[in-house]
C-alpha cells in the first residue's frame, strides 16, 4: 500500500478531558513539542569577555535547538516548522543579523568561530528542509498543499530569499538553486510577490540617489536644487560611510539573487531594469569615486575601505546586468529550444539602445563584457538582424572608449590617490582592481562549501556528520562511499540524494550500512629500521 502523503495523514488519541478517542490530522498544533527559542544576535563589536561569553551562550542555545529540530522525523519536524512562531522568529532573527562576509567585524576567538559556524551551518539546514516536500518514498507532501504551507504561513517570502542568498549563495549555489526554484515551482504566488518587490528595489536606488544629491530621469516631475549636489562632498564622514555601506549590500544582495534564481531575471526586465540600473551606475558611482577621491586627507584607512566597497559594487552592478541579459536575451538563443530567436534579438537590442547614452556605463560594462562579441553571437543566430541598429551600437560603444585609451585603461585606470591607498593597496585598472577585489571574501562562504581534495580525520567526521544533519536515517558507511564518489561535496551529495539521482553503484549499498571499522597502522617509529638496527648506534632500540 503506497504511503500518504502528510496532509492526509491522520493520528488518533485520546482526550486528556473525556478520555474519548479522537481522530486529528497529523499536521496539527497538538503535536508540537514547547520548546523555547531563543533570538540571534551578532558577535560583539569589541572583545569584550561578557559579551563574548554572552554571545556564545546563546548562540550555543540555538545551534543546540536546531541540532534538535532536524533529528525530529517529517511528521514532528513539519508541525514544529508550522506552528511554531518562537522557531520562526529565531530563523527571522538569524537572517537579519547574521554578520556578511562584507561586515567589517573584529578578531574574534577560536571558539566564537567554531560556534559561528556551527549554527551558520545549522540554519542553512533549516531552510534546506524546508524548502523540500519529498524527503523520501515515505515521507513527503502534496506539492500544492506544500505550496499553500510555505506562503500561508509565511516560512519564506521574498526579503527571506534575498538574505538566504547572499548569506549563503556561495558554495552552495546549486542547493539554493533547488530551494528557490522548488518554491516558485510549487507556489507561483511567489512570482506575484517578486513583481511588487522589483518597484522597491528601484525605490532603494532612488533613495540613495535623493541621499547623495542626485536625481535619476524621469524619478521626479519636482526641480533639483542646486544645493543638493553639494550636500555629497560636505556630508559627515559617517553619513558617506553609511551611503557606501548601504549601497554595497544593496548591490551584493541583488546579485547574489539573481545568479542564484537567474529565473528571476525576467520578472525584473518587465520593469525595464536594465535601463534604470545603468541610469543608476551613471549617475551615482563616478559621483562617490570622485568624493572619496577629494576627501583623502580624512581618515585613510575608512576611504579605503569604502574605496574597496565601492569598486566592489561597481562590479556587482554590471554582472547584475549581464545576468539580465544573458538570461532574457542570449541564453535562449544558445540553447536554441526556441524555433523563431527574432524576439530575444530584439529584446538585446532594445535594451543596449536604451542605455547608450551611459557612456561610463557601458565602457565599463564592454570591458568585463564586450559588446562586440555578443553583437557577434546575434549575427550568428539571426539571418535578418537588422545590421543597422547593430552598427549604430557597436559605434555608441566605441564613442564611449573615446579620449580613454583602452590599452592605457587595463594599465592605468582610474586609481585610487596614493594619499589613502599607498603604493600598491588599490589595483590600478578597472579590470584589475574589480579582479582583486573577486579574491577578497566578500561573499559568505556557503555552509556546506567543502573541498574537493581527499579528506580524512577530523574533516572527514565532519562532512558525514553535515550529511547525517539533514539525512539522520542513513548509516555512515553508506554516507562515506557517497562522498567518496562525489569528491566529499557535501552539496553534491545531498542534492543527489534527494533527487534519487546516486550512481548505480551507490544505489545497490546499504542505505544503513555502517562505517568499516579501520585498523590503526603500525607506529611509523615501532616499524623504522635503518643501517644501525640492533647495534650500540641504534638509537630505537
Amino acid at each position: 500500500m503506497p504511503a500518504l502523503p502528510l496532509d492526509e495523514l491522520q493520528f488518533t488519541e485520546k482526550d486528556s478531558l473525556t478520555g474519548r478517542l479522537k481522530t486529528l490530522p497529523a499536521l496539527h498544533p497538538e503535536k508540537k513539542t514547547e520548546r523555547s527559542f531563543v533570538l540571534y544576535k551578532p558577535p560583539p563589536k569589541a572583545r569584550d569577555p561578557a559579551l563574548l561569553e554572552e554571545f556564545l551562550e546563546r548562540a550555543k542555545f540555538i545551534a543546540d535547538d536546531l541540532d534538535w529540530l532536524l533529528a525530529l522525523p517529517h511528521d514532528k519536524f513539519w508541525c514544529q516548522v508550522v506552528f511554531d512562531e518562537m522557531l520562526q522568529k529565531c530563523l527571522d532573527s538569524y537572517l537579519r543579523h547574521a554578520p556578511r562576509k562584507f561586515d567589517m567585524v573584529v578578531d574574534l576567538p577560536p571558539e566564537v568561530n567554531d560556534i559561528t559556524k556551527r549554527l551558520h551551518r545549522n540554519v542553512f539546514l533549516t531552510f534546506l528542509r524546508m524548502s523540500t516536500h519529498k524527503e523520501s518514498k515515505d515521507h513527503f507532501i502534496t506539492p500544492s498543499v506544500f505550496g499553500e504551507i510555505l506562503y500561508n504561513n509565511f516560512l519564506f517570502d521574498i526579503p527571506k530569499i534575498l538574505d538566504l542568498c547572499v548569506l549563503f549563495g556561495k558554495g552552495n549555489s546549486a542547493l539554493l538553486h533547488k530551494m528557490i526554484e522548488n518554491i516558485f515551482t510549487q507556489q507561483p504566488s511567489y512570482f506575484s510577490d517578486l513583481d511588487e518587490t522589483v518597484p522597491t528595489v528601484l525605490q532603494v536606488f532612488n533613495n540613495i540617489l535623493h541621499t547623495c544629491g542626485l536625481q535619476c530621469e524621469g524619478t521626479s516631475a519636482e526641480p533639483q536644487k542646486l544645493v543638493e549636489r553639494m550636500t555629497l562632498g560636505d556630508m559627515p564622514l559617517q553619513e558617506l560611510k553609511d551611503i557606501v555601506l548601504y549601497l554595497c549590500d544593496t548591490c551584493i544582495t541583488l546579485w547574489a539573487f539573481l545568479d542564484v534564481f537567474p529565473l528571476a531575471c525576467q520578472t525584473f526586465q518587465q520593469h525595464d531594469f536594465c535601463n534604470r540600473l545603468a541610469s543608476f551606475y551613471e549617475l551615482v558611482m563616478p559621483e562617490l569615486e570622485s568624493v572619496i577621491k577629494k576627501r583623502r586627507q580624512e581618515n585613510s584607512s575608512l576611504l579605503l575601505d569604502l574605496w574597496k566597497r565601492l569598486s566592489h559594487s561597481r562590479k556587482k552592478v554590471v554582472e547584475v546586468f549581464h545576468i539580465i541579459v544573458n538570461q532574457v536575451c542570449l541564453q535562449p538563443i544558445l540553447e536554441s529550444s526556441y524555433d523563431n530567436v527574432q524576439p530575444f534579438v530584439e529584446e538585446f537590442l532594445q535594451i543596449f539602445t536604451s542605455v547608450l547614452q551611459e557612456r561610463r556605463f557601458l565602457r565599463d560594462y564592454d570591458e568585463m563584457f564586450p559588446v562586440a562579441d555578443d553583437v557577434s553571437l546575434l549575427q550568428q543566430a539571426s539571418s535578418s538582424l537588422d545590421e543597422t541598429r547593430t552598427t549604430y551600437i557597436l559605434q555608441a560603444v566605441e564613442s564611449a572608449w573615446e579620449g580613454v585609451d583602452r590599452r592605457e585603461k587595463v594599465t592605468q585606470g582610474p586609481s585610487m590617490p596614493a594619499e589613502i591607498a599607498g603604493a600598491s593597496a588599490i589595483p590600478t585598472s578597472a579590470s584589475e582592481r574589480l579582479e582583486r577585489l573577486g579574491e577578497d571574501p566578500v561573499e559568505c562562504a556557503g555552509a556546506a562549501a567543502m573541498p574537493a581534495a581527499r579528506v580524512s580525520g577530523v574533516e572527514l567526521d565532519s562532512l558525514i556528520s553535515q550529511v547525517k544533519d539533514l539525512l539522520p536515517d542513513l548509516g555512515e558507511g553508506f554516507v562515506l562511499a557517497c562522498l567518496e564518489e562525489y569528491s566529499y561535496d557535501v552539496e553534491q551529495v545531498i542534492n543527489n540524494i534527494l533527487e534519487d539521482k546516486l550512481v548505480p553503484s551507490l544505489k545497490m549499498l546499504d542505505r544503513v550500512m555502517p562505517r568499516p571499522v579501520k585498523q590503526d597502522p603500525t607506529p611509523l617509529v615501532s616499524a623504522r629500521c635503518n643501517i644501525f638496527q640492533d647495534d650500540e648506534f641504534d638509537v630505537f632500540p
